[in-house]
């Protein structure tokens, strides 16, 4: 077994022996804190029946210990320069194949099913800059993916987990609630990593739900509806929703809605849940 990569000299030792750069266009900060993979393997329940998909395995700190924990472990990276590099620190496991490309541009669908169709996990070190857009089309990709351990800023790890009233609060929130439920399993300090970010870090633990929260008549519609009204959160929602073009509603059609909810027309977004964005959707679409 060669040594763990979370030890901070291995690391080093790995990186000075391939002279690797990081690259700031792909947010590269690798894992030198054993703390934080084994926390994560834990919060994730890894086992050998589960099948791993991992988003960014850098130079492989956090695959050693999915390899070990899981029965089959399939590890997406971007940088075609850390290839080699995985391919030397991931030589002693059998179970783990490592595919360069852009989860981004990634037929997910093609990729489970070579996987085995699922269900499977999903372990990732995200991004800081395109993690929204990744959670995203992770969450969409259908019922294969079970559950979800990210790496996120700490701000967007609370953001995620946020409820109506706070400042935290937004449509990041609404989106990812309606498709899981969120929690955060572990916050970890910048010290953990090299180099060191400048912000905290959260683990967000996303566990898929069987069926969306809520079952508007149209998701669509109402998504959009969730996007007017952060986009200007400081305005009431008849002038949100009314100032969103695509929405094509009147600034009395919103209100009207609103009082036949029985809900008072001078309410802000940030007041609203899930299931009220929903039935606000459904009471203008009936308008």
């Amino acid at each position: 077994m060669k040594p763990y990569l979370a030890d901070p000299a291995e690391t080093k030792r790995i990186i000075a022996k391939y002279d690797f750069a990081f690259r700031k266009q792909y947010g590269q900060n690798f894992l030198i804190d054993s703390a934080v993979p084994e926390a994560i393997v834990q919060a994730a329940g890894l086992t050998k029946a589960d099948a791993v998909l991992e988003i960014g395995p850098g130079i492989g700190t956090m695959t050693q210990y999915l390899a070990e924990a899981a029965g089959k472990v399939t590890a997406v990276e971007i940088d075609k320069a850390l290839l080699p590099i995985l391919a030397d620190t991931l030589s002693g496991f059998d179970n783990v194949h490592v595919i360069q490309g852009d989860i981004l541009k990634t037929d997910l669908s093609a990729l489970i099913e070579e996987m085995g169709g699922g269900p499977i996990k999903v372990v990732a070190n995200l991004p800081y800059y395109i993690t929204t857009p990744i959670i995203m089309k992770l969450l969409s990709s259908g019922e294969a993916i079970s559950l979800m351990a990210l790496m996120v800023q700490e701000e967007v790890a609370e953001r995620i987990v946020s409820g109506p009233g706070s400042k935290a609060y937004g449509a990041i929130s609404l989106g990812v609630q309606y498709y899981a439920e969120p929690k955060i399993a572990r916050r970890v300090a910048p010290s953990s990593f090299m180099p060191q970010p400048g912000v905290a870090s959260s683990v967000l633990l996303l566990e898929k739900r069987a069926e969306p929260k809520v079952s508007p008549k149209n998701p669509e519609h109402m998504f959009a509806c969730i996007k007017a009204a952060f986009l200007q959160r400081r305005k009431t929602l008849p002038n949100a929703l009314s100032g969103y073009a695509p929405l094509g509603i009147s600034r009395e059609k919103a209100a009207e809605a609103l009082r036949r909810m029985g809900l008072d027309e001078r309410l802000r977004g940030e007041t609203l849940d899930l299931e009220g964005f929903a039935a606000l959707s459904d009471r203008i679409c009936e308008e």
